[in-house]
């Protein structure tokens, strides 16, 4: 101020410009302006943690299917490849993965309905060398 005099709280003054721009404003500077009051964003905030909730428990879920799929595999791999064969598997083929009297697994080409020992799955031999369990169907 050019005179150092303090204005009362309800003149208002601009400093910069020495201009009085109530009117210009965006919000009300009267006593008889309607009241400004803080949005209630509780119910936006909710909204979105339960969103994002469930986006993270969907994610979840799915990368729990694919790590249950993954250890399927790595079981069955480890199975066969630890199991006894005196020959050496082709690309493509089908095999049979039996448990024998002494409770050891062993890889056939023999079908189950033509074999008596207990019949552990069927598998084929894929070109990155992992074997992939085959359903009875196939």
């Amino acid at each position: 101020m050019k005179n150092g005099a303090k204005k009362p709280d309800l003149v208002v003054f601009n400093e910069e410009t020495q201009q009085y721009d109530a009117a210009l404003k965006p919000y009300g500077t009267s006593a008889s302006a309607p009241a400004i009051k803080p949005l209630n964003t509780a119910t936006w905030r909710n909204d979105g943690v339960i969103r994002v909730n469930k986006k993270i428990k969907s994610e979840f879920e799915e990368v729990k299917k694919q790590y249950e799929k993954l250890m399927e595999k790595f079981h069955d791999n480890d199975l066969v490849y630890n199991s006894k064969f005196n020959f050496e598997p082709n690309i493509g083929e089908i095999y049979h993965l039996y448990q024998g009297k002494n409770q050891e697994t062993f890889l056939s080409i023999i079908e189950p309905e033509q074999c008596n020992f207990e019949h552990l799955g069927s598998f084929r031999l894929n070109s990155d060398k992992m074997w992939e369990k085959l359903d009875a169907s196939n």
